[in-house]
């Protein structure tokens, strides 16, 4: 598969991508096929990528982990069905998380969803350990074991974030999520793959989050239900195709994820749900805190309370993070309580060592 360069196409390229870009009503063209399914419901088709969003400890990865084994089986484990074609049935799966021990149980999890034995590796699944690289290498990686694997349909990436440096970039996004577009088109394979939410709401996290929602033909969320905690729930946030009905799972005696059958969606009461106070600690993440407070001194200190607030918003905004008056004073507090920015006579300091 070739890579894409930085370089701007020459005039010839140009007019070549535009021949091939071209849609003429008369032209066939091969619709997607279909190779993910919840229940009746499509969440992936081929040339595409979907998403798995979720908090902290919502089981995430239990849920990819059914995903990687429907389609190792290339039948149904918990509501996911796979339906991959012959010359289809490749899978790859990228850990940038987790080191090579906790890979393994993964590994382990899946052929014993799928049915198959766990003293021998599956010929169809190739599993990448790749915490310790830097996000360049990390992509360049990904992208070559894309490019190399035959018969390559399905691949899990768990996660997305740890290919960027600043998940708040909107160039680093726009890139990454760009190579997904690239790479599906391009090998005709589904990517699947997995970002934390904020912590204090429904969203993805970061630009990154924002790009994958607008991108993604299909986003599902995983959380914890409210009154069973040993219960994760997944339903789904966005879809190009008809939305399914949520189902749950728990973790068995064998710590692999299994069906609760009982469970009974929850209806969503209609109209907004209250909202609670702004809290800067957690409607935004570290990361974005030292973003912003970066941009906001990055001409020195800052003189004056009403001046501190200003650059308060600026730097936050500049985050995607809009504050009015009444929540700059209060992130104003927060970061004085936390000592992350400290008062020395009229001045504002950013304390650049705090500790979150």
């Amino acid at each position: 598969m070739e890579k894409t360069s930085c370089n701007i196409p020459t005039p010839e390229e140009l007019r070549n991508y535009i021949k091939e870009s071209v849609i003429s009503v008369t032209g066939t063209y091969e619709q997607s096929a279909s190779v993910l399914m919840v229940d009746d419901s499509t969440i992936g088709t081929l040339g595409n990528f979907s998403a798995s969003i979720g908090k902290a400890k919502s089981k995430k990865t239990f849920n990819v982990s059914a995903i990687a084994a429907a389609a190792l089986k290339n039948g149904t484990v918990l509501h996911y069905r796979a339906c991959f074609p012959e010359g289809k049935r490749k899978i790859l799966y990228v850990d940038t998380e987790q080191g090579k021990n906790h890979c393994q149980i993964v590994l382990n999890r899946i052929l014993k969803l799928a049915g198959l034995p766990k003293d021998s590796d599956a010929d169809n699944l190739t599993m990448l350990a790749l915490r310790k690289y830097s996000p360049e290498v990390r992509l360049a990686i990904t992208e070559e074991a894309i490019g190399m694997i035959p018969d390559l349909g399905l691949v899990i990436i768990d996660g997305i974030r740890d290919f960027i440096h600043d998940i708040n970039s909107p160039g680093e996004s726009t890139d990454v999520i760009s190579k997904f577009m690239q790479w599906t088109d391009d090998r005709q394979i589904h990517i699947h793959t997995v970002l934390h939410q904020n912590k204090n709401d429904e969203h993805a996290r970061g630009h990154v989050g924002t790009e994958l929602n607008n991108k993604a033909e299909t986003v599902m969320q995983i959380e914890p239900d409210k009154d069973d905690k040993s219960i994760s729930v997944v339903e789904v946030i966005h879809s190009r195709d008809r939305e399914f009905e949520p189902f749950a799972f728990r973790v068995n005696d064998d710590s692999l994820p299994e069906l609760v059958e009982s469970y009974q969606p929850q209806k969503r009461q209609p109209g907004r749900p209250p909202k609670e106070p702004f809290d800067p600690y957690k409607e935004i993440p570290e990361d974005s805190h030292r973003s912003a407070l970066n941009a906001a001194f990055e001409d020195g200190n800052i003189s004056g309370y009403n001046g501190y607030l200003e650059r308060l918003k600026e730097g936050y905004g500049r985050q995607g993070i809009k504050l009015g008056y009444n929540k700059a004073v209060e992130l104003a507090k927060f970061l004085c309580n936390k000592r992350m920015v400290v008062k020395e006579g009229k001045e504002y300091k950013f304390n650049r060592d705090f500790h979150y």
